[in-house]
């Protein structure tokens, strides 16, 4: 729960009302560390278990030899670190780290397992501090991407749970966070590439058609389904803007769209949204 002051409700000291970016500030930077101590329970009086899982993040994440144990231990080191050492997008990068981690737990050392506190919604204590503290990022399949609407997070992560069991769209999609969650060099336009490709892969199911494309989908649900011309017209749009001459999906060339996160995010939203509509509509 985030508590407010007495003295922020009347108005006599700010409520932090500015999206995170480009930084992380103080009570950001102390609540993902208090997260992170209650769940792998890194603390100096851990013991022999917790040796072991702050060895394992030292040989993983920081790629150091384990024989060579840094001054004052390892979680003096890791905390010393991140409160003092890192940079904004390397705390991310090791909240990342360690979401795949605590994913994987099980494949750990049998002593690190019950180090580790397996009750605990790992993303959604993480994406709860982030809205509360106004971080601009959020955490969606074990990776950390620039969202900051619950609504959009809920529709990636709901086409990411229609499309489960369809391999080929749920690559398409993992992929496409993964060029958008890539915190040094995000690729935009094969982040947009990968969403509408989810699409006709999901298609392709739908129709049976190898070849299928977004309009065969939107004939084939006709079939079964009314659905209003406007809609019809607006998805085949948003589909013409991947795939004209100048179009996203077409080799790079003066006339090429400039695409940036903002439009990235748009049509993963998007895609994921058509293929959660496709899912409830055709009852796969």
């Amino acid at each position: 729960m985030k508590w407010f002051k007495f003295s922020q409700k009347i108005g006599k000291t700010p409520v932090k009302n500015i999206i995170q970016i480009d930084s992380i500030d103080k009570d950001l930077k102390n609540r993902l560390w208090n997260a992170i101590v209650d769940i792998f329970k890194m603390d100096d009086n851990s013991g022999y278990n917790h040796n072991l899982l702050s060895n394992h993040i030292w040989a993983t994440f920081f790629n150091e030899t384990k024989d060579m144990i840094p001054n004052g231990g390892y979680y003096t080191f890791i905390r010393n670190w991140f409160f003092e050492k890192s940079q904004w997008y390397e705390i991310y990068d090791f909240i990342e780290y360690l979401s795949l981690l605590y994913s994987n737990y099980y494949r750990l050392h049998n002593d690190i397992q019950c180090r580790i506190e397996t009750r605990i919604d790992f993303c959604g204590l993480f994406n709860l501090i982030f809205e509360q503290e106004l971080s601009g990022y959020r955490i969606i399949d074990k990776q950390i991407v620039p969202i900051t609407s619950d609504v959009e997070i809920e529709s990636i992560n709901m086409a990411l749970t229609n499309t489960d069991k369809y391999k080929s769209v749920n690559q398409h999609l993992k992929t496409a966070i993964e060029y958008l969650s890539d915190k040094q060099n995000p690729d935009y336009r094969n982040c947009i590439k990968e969403a509408i490709s989810a699409v006709e892969a999901f298609c392709k199911i739908i129709t049976g058609k190898d070849k299928a494309t977004l309009g065969d989908a939107l004939k084939e649900i006709e079939k079964k389904i009314t659905i209003h011309v406007a809609l019809k017209d607006a998805f085949n749009k948003i589909y013409g803007y991947t795939s004209d001459t100048g179009g996203i999906r077409h080799s790079l060339t003066e006339k090429n769209i400039i695409v940036t996160q903002e439009d990235a995010i748009f049509m993963l939203v998007t895609c994921s949204a058509f293929i959660n509509y496709l899912k409830a509509k055709m009852e796969l």
